[in-house]
């Protein structure tokens, strides 16, 4: 008889439990912060993710959240699909607030996802490293929205954001380092925390919150 299947806090416990063992300076954090509730965001399509994620980049959360809902506006009753954005114009994506270099970006993805280059639907198949290569080919997708992507919307547990600022200054906190640790010393760091890097990038985030 197959085992029940975990919940994501039963998971994020299991987590919590095996980092505070393989690393104790991340593990007194972990006690400071509390429990992860960390929880994969599967609402509508791997595109519709991959859309706010391109329209989120290097924008406030409250400035991004306006382009984005103006932007899912133009579609009103049609589905929500990369079909459909072509049919748009240049004029209605600027209209809604979105850069040359963005509109680019969705219409790049829109256009690899129309012809097959894409089909997102091998996502969730695929290793993380394959992955993060398959997305990084849509232009205006780099490695850290691949990786914010698996960590966030595939639920991917062994994820470690080594070129995010944050984690960078998480790490630094965690281990009380005089500089701020460039990635390739991040990913060292973050060999202890595997099969769970997730996770503690989670509780790298987060100790920046704490005094």
């Amino acid at each position: 008889m197959p085992s029940p299947r975990r919940t994501p806090a039963q998971r994020n416990a299991t987590a919590v439990r095996h980092l505070k063992k393989a690393d104790p300076k991340l593990g007194a954090w972990i006690a400071k912060v509390g429990p992860c509730p960390l929880t994969p965001n599967r609402a509508g399509t791997h595109f519709d993710h991959l859309v706010r994620s391109i329209v989120y980049q290097q924008l406030s959360g409250k400035a991004a959240a306006t382009i984005h809902g103006r932007y899912r506006a133009l579609y009103g009753d049609a589905p929500h699909e990369a079909e459909y954005l072509l049919t748009l114009s240049d004029a209605q994506l600027r209209g809604v607030g979105l850069s040359h270099g963005k509109m680019a970006s969705i219409r790049d993805l829109a256009t690899r996802i129309t012809t097959g280059q894409l089909p997102l639907h091998k996502l969730d198949e695929m290793e993380d490293e394959e992955a993060i290569t398959y997305l990084s080919s849509v232009r205006g997708i780099g490695r850290w929205t691949a990786q914010m992507v698996l960590m966030f919307r595939l639920g991917r547990p062994d994820i470690v954001a080594e070129l995010d600022l944050g984690v960078q200054k998480g790490v630094q906190k965690i281990y009380n380092l005089r500089k701020l640790p460039k990635p390739d010393r991040v990913v060292k760091i973050a060999a202890a925390w595997a099969p769970y890097r997730t996770i503690a990038s989670w509780y790298c985030w987060r100790v920046l919150e704490i005094d």
